[in-house]
């Protein structure tokens, strides 16, 4: 049971609503097989029923919204095959109707061939193009078929299309409820995404800000004082250059500072940032502790934790849930189901880079169902 219930956990929102589609619609199919088989007074009604049934759950297979099995049977075979099952078991009971003497055998074959037809309408015409018109076309036959008169032939006629319309209905419903929970975590993906891309597309603006004015003055007066120089006035050229270096070594340290802290990386914008980022991604952020009680020299660096950690489960998970803790000895980032090992991850290495030039140290934790980061630093 603790493996199931394992097994249940580990889904995402989309998946455990899949799930419980496919187990409720099968389940409903079989009810509906049962309940059938119940009614009928003949063994061989049962097993008519029962083969009709089996075609129907054979053609539920090949679907792969619906299929239970990990490898779905494919519906160019399976579907032929339950179409002709199902049309071999109405056939044989409008035959039997036509050629018994005894009326109760005539009866029950009438219920059999009418039960297969709405399988049929269930689980063979409910996926079909022009469903509304074959299952009209169904009824029509049925009423025509086991019809003992005229009135039983139009009230078959018309419990067959009523069931089966009530049946394609419900498994219309079904589907576009499964389109509508694809689109929506399609959705929060491409959301997710487009998050990770706005935010290097800033990333890559203020780079261009920073240090794009000081390389062009270091072009022009580079070039300026080659002018010089080659004019004779080698003083205005050497002032020049000592402004060129002085340029290239101020535009150098814009250029640390912004890759360090993109103009000044703040604890609370980043936990901010990163609850809103993993909801787009369709995963639960948990936060427990106050980031405002990081000590000061650990603020800087707990906020590119939180960043490169927050970017790690976007790109190497498929979590659903996550917690950040914060304490007085350092703070952690869990989250479930990742997708791969952590391996040697350019992200995880420089941010070990990060944490040792400020006393603090991180230990990487990766389990097939957890991947969490433990980072540790010294009291002030």
């Amino acid at each position: 049971m603790t493996r199931w219930t394992s097994w249940w956990h580990a889904l995402s929102g989309p998946a455990k609503f899949r799930a419980y589609t496919r187990f409720t619609f099968q389940g409903a199919l079989a009810a509906v097989i049962v309940a059938m088989a119940v009614t009928a007074r003949s063994p061989w009604s049962v097993l008519g029923i029962v083969v009709a049934g089996l075609a129907a759950v054979l053609a539920v297979e090949a679907r792969t919204d619906f299929a239970l099995s990990a490898e779905s049977v494919s519906p160019r075979l399976a579907v032929p095959v339950a179409a002709t099952v199902s049309a071999a078991v109405w056939l044989t009971c409008v035959v039997v109707t036509r050629l018994a003497g005894d009326e109760s055998v005539a009866t029950q074959a009438r219920l059999t061939g009418g039960y297969a037809a709405v399988l049929a309408a269930f689980a063979i015409v409910s996926f079909l193009p022009h469903r509304w018109w074959v299952l009209l076309g169904l009824s029509l036959a049925t009423g025509l078929a086991f019809a003992s008169s005229p009135a039983t032939g139009l009230g078959a006629a018309a419990l067959t299309l009523i069931a089966g319309g009530f049946l394609i209905g419900t498994t219309l419903l079904t589907v576009w409820g499964l389109r509508v929970v694809d689109e929506l975590e399609h959705a929060k993906e491409v959301e997710a995404e487009l998050q990770v891309a706005e935010e290097r597309l800033r990333f890559s603006r203020d780079l261009h800000d920073v240090v794009g004015r000081g390389f062009s003055a270091i072009a022009v007066k580079s070039e300026l004082a080659v002018a010089l120089s080659r004019s004779g006035d080698t003083g205005r050229a050497a002032a020049e250059m000592d402004e060129v270096r002085t340029l290239a070594v101020e535009s150098m340290g814009q250029m640390r500072t912004l890759v360090r802290g993109y103009r000044g990386i703040d604890l609370i914008s980043e936990v901010a940032g990163a609850r809103s980022l993993l909801s787009a991604a369709g995963c639960r952020l948990v936060v427990e502790g106050d980031p405002a009680e990081v000590p000061a020299r650990f603020h800087e660096v707990a906020a590119w934790v939180v960043r490169e950690g927050t970017t790690n489960i976007v790109e190497h998970s498929s979590a659903t849930a996550a917690a950040l803790t914060f304490g007085d000895g350092g703070m952690s980032l869990r989250n479930d189901r990742p997708r791969a090992p952590a391996g040697e991850r350019s992200g995880l290495r420089g941010l070990a880079e990060r944490l040792a030039a400020v006393g603090a140290t991180l230990d990487v934790h990766a389990t097939a169902d957890e991947f969490s980061l433990e980072i540790l630093w010294e009291h002030e």
